[in-house]
């Protein structure tokens, strides 16, 4: 097998629709509409995805052409990545960009796992028909260890993808992301075909213009953005690096930001069409928005409890079910792949085989994971410490370019692809200020909730899940960590025993 600096995307739609699969997640099918409609007024929700384009073009389109020029520049993973461009001190930012996105596949492996789950359950069993059923559905599910098998199964299909290289992972998304994309597409038109249908699409795109005054819809629409476009969190990176140099960073960029929210909107015109569309008749708009508000345990509320039983009410409703369920759990392997490759090419930089590091990624992920697959509660306290943390990995990709000189960087680095766009200088002040003020601004912000919010009276208390003193013990614990282990990290990255040619 080729040498892992020497693997490259073989095409540039190869290239595409593999970070494309970084980006679309289970958050644009599994979290948006929710967000969407918690977000909304009583009119409707078209304010908050006026902001959510906003920071598409003032945080995530920034940090991907950032990061897929990072990737192509640096040739290696994280680590290696930031130690050649930001400085070898600062080898422990990249440590903990991969340490961030790989604490997030351990319980993503789950939400993996529930989709193969509810995929199999809609194909082998009548769908719910009541709240009480559909809940009885996943309570059973949960009540024994069946979450703890099918993160297994999500984890070693996931390690399996990753073990041949990038070869394997370009092969795999070629299949995966047009299947899904059709699959979508299929879910969308049933939607769009029900009575009813169009007034949950009506209500998606109305904008309540007074509600952009509220601060907290913002810094929603930035929260979302950040976490369904996959921008900051390493992963894009980790795949720029076996990008051909040919294949420009600026389009690209451009078109997995774009492609990446078309997708959250297909998925939120099909649930805001279904949800109406079946409660419409029987409920007042306030319910039916309640239904899609409400998170349930570990935000499983909408779909794996009421879309099942929502699909049971309509025509050819199971097979809608399984396609949804199938769809699903596509996008959650298309991110989970590339979070197992971005843990595993920083195992390959340190010295490990491809094979070896594949297979230690895919066992410590299993067991790391495990905590999250028995205890919602654990589930929780995770998604919230690394959720969160993803804002200081967003801040540290920008301060790589910054270290670099974000003119150079650009001039060097970003622009000069054959017939790419150029990114500007308004690329230079949108990642050299505007993402580290956003950064800066969202966490304080998150923070305050914990300490105001979701946990005002033990907020000092590490061993409450949202807390702000968990988020940061465990941070502050990987920080320490990955600054005593800084030189050592870099030193094994960095070293080449062989002086092999770069290829462009």
């Amino acid at each position: 097998m080729a040498s892992t600096d020497a693997q490259r995307f073989s095409t540039r739609a190869g290239l595409l629709l593999s970070v494309i699969g970084i980006a679309v997640g289970t958050g644009n099918i599994w979290r948006f509409p929710r967000i969407a409609a918690q977000n909304g007024g009583e009119e409707g929700s078209g304010a908050f995805l006026i902001a959510w384009v906003v920071f598409l073009l003032l945080w995530s389109i920034p940090l991907i052409i950032a990061e897929y020029a990072l990737g192509r520049k640096g040739r290696k993973g994280v680590v290696g990545t930031l130690a050649k461009i930001a400085g070898k001190q600062y080898g422990w930012m990249g440590a903990f960009i991969g340490f961030v996105a790989t604490a997030i596949m351990f319980y993503y492996s789950v939400v993996a796992g529930w989709c193969i789950f509810y995929f199999i359950e809609m194909l082998t069993n009548p769908l719910p028909l009541t709240n009480e059923a559909a809940e009885g559905v996943w309570d059973g599910f949960q009540a024994g260890g069946t979450p703890v098998f099918f993160h297994a199964m999500a984890m070693g299909i996931g390690a399996l993808a990753v073990w041949k290289g990038v070869g394997s992972i370009e092969r795999i998304n070629k299949v995966l992301i047009p299947t899904l994309l059709l699959i979508l597409v299929l879910a969308l038109i049933r939607a769009i075909t029900l009575e009813g249908s169009w007034d949950g699409i009506a209500f998606l795109f109305t904008p309540q213009w007074e509600t952009l005054a509220e601060p907290q819809l913002w810094l929603e629409a930035l929260t979302q953005n950040a976490w369904d476009t996959g921008a900051g969190w390493g992963l894009i990176l980790t795949y720029g690096a076996y990008m051909q140099y040919q294949h420009g960073t600026v389009q690209n960029a451009f078109i997995t930001g774009v492609g990446n929210n078309i997708v959250s909107l297909v998925a939120a015109i099909t649930i805001f069409g279904t949800v109406f569309a079946v409660l419409g008749a029987e409920m007042s708009r306030g319910e039916v928005l309640e239904v899609m508000q409400t998170a349930g345990p570990a935000s499983t509320g909408l779909t794996f409890i009421w879309m099942p039983q929502l699909f049971a009410t309509i025509p050819l409703g199971t097979h809608l079910a399984t396609l949804f369920f199938l769809g699903l759990a596509f996008a959650a392997f298309s991110s989970l792949i590339s979070m197992i490759e971005l843990a595993t090419r920083v195992f390959s930089d340190l010295g490990l085989p491809r094979a070896k590091a594949a297979l230690s990624v895919g066992s410590v992920g299993f067991l790391l994971g495990i905590p999250s697959a028995v205890n919602l509660d654990f589930f929780a306290n995770q998604d919230f410490v690394w959720g969160v943390g993803l804002m200081i990995s967003g801040a540290m990709v920008a301060f790589a370019v910054i270290r670099y000189g974000v003119n150079s960087f650009r001039k060097d680095v970003v622009e000069g692809g054959p017939g790419d766009w150029r990114a500007g200088r308004a690329w230079e002040w949108l990642i050299g200020i505007a993402v580290p003020v956003q950064a800066v601004v969202l966490l304080v912000w998150w923070l305050w909730q914990s300490a105001t919010i979701y946990a005002p009276d033990t907020w000092f208390n590490p061993l409450e899940p949202f807390s702000v003193m968990t988020v940061l013990v465990q941070w502050g614990a990987v920080l320490a960590i990955l600054l005593l282990l800084n030189k050592w990290l870099v030193n094994r990255t960095l070293y080449e025993p062989l002086s092999n040619p770069s290829q462009k």
